[in-house]
């Protein structure tokens, strides 16, 4: 569901109760999206994975319950590309710094 911001503030409620029942809804402004809201699951630990031990479900429950954490069910897509330096290794700089 897409809805502006006028839209969302007059109708914050009824957005609200859409996103509790699993609607993901897209906020507008001057036509361009700004953000998406989703509901949230009254147990965080439920949709989590069965193959984590009841540890790691606890502690990712606790980071998802105090909003520290988003868990969206995916597998997470990775940081950013190391940075690739071209040149001498550090081992051959060494070397011939020796002479």
């Amino acid at each position: 569901m897409h809805v502006s911001v006028r839209e969302l503030k007059s109708h914050l409620s009824r957005v609200l109760a859409s996103a509790q029942e699993g609607e993901e809804i897209t906020v507008t402004s001057h036509k361009r999206v700004i953000a998406r809201i989703v509901g949230v699951s009254e147990s965080p630990a439920a949709d989590l994975p069965d193959t984590w031990s009841e540890a790691q479900r606890a502690r990712v429950a606790g980071l998802i319950q105090q909003g520290r954490l988003l868990w969206g069910g995916g597998k997470p897509q990775g940081g950013p590309a190391h940075t690739v330096i071209e040149g001498k290794t550090m081992a051959e700089m060494v070397l011939e710094d020796r002479g």
